[in-house]
């Protein structure tokens, strides 16, 4: 099996990420392993994320922070990577009505 890579851009600082990081993961085991990294332990397999700071989205007057956020899956099988997005999408999406 491949490891199954992607990058996703978010709008949160640094510190926002880490906060809501632990939850995103739900139960499963993970690790900060470096500045801007960290192992997911899914099943027999893991998922590592890096991320980078970038700068700020700017619209007139008002500055939005972003992310971009590195998602590279290493034996985790695609039922199980369908399964942990869906819930890491829900528990960080933000805003809506």
């Amino acid at each position: 099996m491949s490891a199954e890579r992607f990058e996703r851009e978010y709008g949160c600082t640094e510190t926002e990420w880490l906060r809501w990081l632990p939850g995103a993961v739900r139960a499963q085991p993970w690790q900060l392993t470096a500045p801007g990294r960290a192992r997911v332990q899914i099943a027999a397999g893991q998922l590592t994320l890096s991320w980078t700071v970038l700068t700020p989205r700017a619209i007139g007057l008002v500055r939005m922070p972003r992310m971009a956020v590195r998602f590279v899956f290493d034996a985790v099988e695609a039922a199980e990577q369908r399964e942990f997005l869906r819930y890491f999408d829900l528990y960080l999406q933000r805003g809506g009505g």
